[in-house]
C-alpha cells in the first residue's frame, strides 16, 4: 500500500483492444483478481457491478483480471454472472505475480494518481458497505 500500482496491459475477455491500468489514470479503480473456481468471486461480482453502476459517473471503475488457464471457464462464469465493467484475462499469471497475489479474490483500491490505497483479500457480502465507503472517500480526494 502507498506505492504506485504495477502496470497492467491485458486482452479484454469480451474481445477488442487490450486494456491498460494506465488508461484509467484519473479515476478511482478497483483492480479485482478473480477465477471461475473462486466461490467468493460469485459474491463479489454482483456487488462490484452495483458499485460500478452507482459510482461510475463520479469517476469509479472496476478492472477485473481473470487468471483461469482455460478461457472457456471464465466465459462460463461471466455468462452465469454478467457484468458491465472491464474484464481482462491473464492466462500467463504475470500480473498476479507483480502484485504478489496469495488468494482469490484479491482486490486493490487505487486512487486517481495510480497509488494502491487499500488491499482486500477474500470477499464476503458484508464487505460491500465498507468497500463503498472507501471508494467514496477516495472519490472525494
Amino acid at each position: 500500500m502507498g506505492q504506485e500500482a504495477p502496470a497492467v496491459r491485458l486482452p479484454s475477455l469480451s474481445g477488442g483492444e487490450d486494456v491498460s491500468l494506465n488508461s484509467l489514470r484519473g479515476k478511482v479503480v478497483y483492480l479485482d483478481f478473480w477465477a471461475s473456481w473462486c466461490g467468493p468471486c460469485r459474491v463479489s461480482f454482483p456487488i462490484l457491478e452495483k458499485l460500478a453502476n452507482e459510482l461510475g459517473p463520479e469517476g469509479f471503475e472496476v478492472l477485473a483480471i481473470n487468471v483461469d488457464e482455460v478461457e472457456a471457464d471464465a466465459q462460463q462464469f461471466l455468462s452465469d454472472i454478467p457484468v458491465s465493467y472491464l474484464v481482462v484475462r491473464d492466462a500467463e499469471g504475470v500480473s498476479p505475480q507483480a502484485y504478489g497475489i496469495l488468494g482469490m479474490p484479491t482486490g486493490y483500491l487505487i486512487d486517481r494518481e495510480g497509488v494502491v490505497r487499500e488491499i482486500h483479500q477474500g470477499f464476503r457480502k458484508s464487505d460491500g458497505d465498507q468497500l463503498r465507503a472507501e471508494i467514496v472517500k477516495l472519490l472525494g480526494e
